[in-house]
């Protein structure tokens, strides 16, 4: 009985173990990753939220031009009233008419009183304002989409910055725990010869290493600090969350492909492409219609509709003579066309002259860029021919320098060299292949950057 109990205790406790679900480890490359932030980071939210925004404007402007509809109602107390027009409560005279002044008597009581007043107008012709001003909401709706794609390549080039830098950081720690186990291996052989007292090392040597193993810990941590900083931004981009694994594809950092375009192929590029042209071309637009929308504010807007009125007090007898206006019971309802003409003349050519303004600035402005955008991308190509250049003579530094340092550590542990020579071997090549791994990271973010600039949002 006991051994049938262990081992069911054996079988439900391997069965819970293989129903633990195993930390998801996610494996991304760079497009990958771009992918996902696009899709995770909220601030691409914001920027279709004021999309929306612009969206409502424009139907706010479109509905100004729709049946506009006004109702007004109350219901009050009002004096009684009994009889005719005449003093007395007449209904009629034939001498001496005088009428009657008992307006504000309350001798035949309180009266309940309801009034209703409504209209229904549409408008026929606004001279201009309407459509210009549904002109310029039409056109910030475009400025408003550009703005998404522009936080898109925001968003774009810090994925880029995080994956690079991230590679970069962990090719350094490589580069120092490979160094780190060189001097280490050769402390230990410094040491060993030390309690031999063989002669082939001095405790100036053992120093030496000692010192250049601390500034290799030192090293090593900040380029830990920094792998771990570059993969919390990857994480947090990508909209995974802190405790998920994250992977990259790629295993060691490597320069990507050099552009084969030539620098005016690239501004023409620019030219036709970047967002900036055109916001600045529908920015334009939507100035010049609320111009002519502010100079039309001083015309009349003809209109149709409807109107009527309708107002009923129990307490009272109607009176309905035509010429006198019964304004507690009568009912009123007419189709009507009308003009509404209402400007300010000393604040309306003001406002006329801030909008031509604000246009003028922006046509600046749009000059500006058109002599801005290609020095951009002038000085983005230019960056990435020289870090091309410079790149390739780190490379060939970078493997000279390592050359240099397993011939010196092999000469070390033969006794013909000291290890003052190791550490300057290894200095050499931890600079030059540091340096190398930092021309890598710029080159490919300076490659990223040279096709936002020119307007390449693949």
């Amino acid at each position: 009985m006991t051994i049938k109990v262990s081992k069911t205790i054996i079988l439900l406790g391997l069965s819970a173990l293989v129903s633990i679900p195993a930390q998801a480890e996610t494996t991304l490359n760079l497009d990958q990753a771009i992918e996902r932030a696009l899709v995770a980071d909220p601030r691409i939210d914001e920027k279709r939220a004021f999309v929306r925004k612009a969206e409502a404007l424009l139907q706010e402007a479109e509905g100004k031009g729709g049946l506009r509809y006004s109702v007004n109602s109350f219901l009050a107390l009002t004096t009684g009233l009994e009889g005719g027009f005449y003093e007395g409560g007449a209904e009629s005279c034939s001498s001496n008419c005088t009428p009657r002044d008992d307006a504000y008597d309350f001798e035949d009581g309180l009266s309940l009183w309801a009034r209703l007043t409504f209209s229904i107008i549409k408008p026929l012709t606004t001279f201009g304002q309407l459509e210009n001003y549904q002109e310029a909401a039409r056109q910030n709706i475009l400025i408003k989409q550009e703005d998404i794609t522009l936080e898109k390549e925001v968003i774009k080039l810090q994925v880029v910055k995080a994956y690079y830098g991230y590679l970069a950081a962990r090719d350094s720690r490589y580069l120092l725990e490979d160094t780190q186990k060189r001097l280490n291996s050769a402390l230990e052989l410094v040491t060993e010869w030390l309690e031999q007292d063989t002669g082939k090392a001095k405790l100036a040597d053992q120093y030496a290493l000692e010192a250049g193993a601390g500034l290799i810990r030192r090293y090593l941590a900040e380029a830990e600090g920094l792998e771990n900083i570059a993969m919390e931004g990857l994480k947090l981009l990508t909209g995974l969350d802190k405790a998920e694994e994250l992977e990259l594809e790629d295993t060691r950092l490597r320069p990507v492909s050099l552009p084969d375009k030539t620098l005016e192929e690239w501004v023409d590029l620019a030219l036709l492409n970047r967002a900036e042209f055109k916001q600045v071309d529908a920015g334009l637009a939507a100035r010049r219609a609320l111009v002519e929308a502010k100079k039309a504010s001083k015309k009349p807007v003809v209109f149709a509709g409807l109107g009527g009125s309708a107002s009923y007090a129990p307490g009272r007898d109607t009176l309905d003579n035509p010429y006198i206006f019964d304004e507690f019971n009568h009912l009123v309802l007419s189709p009507l066309v009308g003009m509404r003409w209402q400007w300010e003349a000393d604040a309306q050519p003001a406002q006329v002259a801030q909008e031509q303004a604000e246009l003028d600035a922006l046509v600046s402005k749009a000059a500006f860029a058109r002599k801005g955008i290609p020095f951009q991308v002038a000085e983005q190509y230019h960056m990435v021919e020289s870090k091309h250049e410079a790149m390739l003579a780190m490379k060939d530094s970078a493997q000279s320098a390592r050359r240099w340092m397993i011939a010196a550590y092999t000469d070390f542990e033969a006794g013909l060299e000291e290890a003052e020579k190791i550490l300057t071997a290894m200095q050499a090549y931890v600079l030059a292949y540091a340096e190398y791994v930092q021309i890598v990271n710029d080159y490919n973010n300076h490659v990223s950057k040279l096709n936002n600039v020119s307007g390449v949002y693949e």
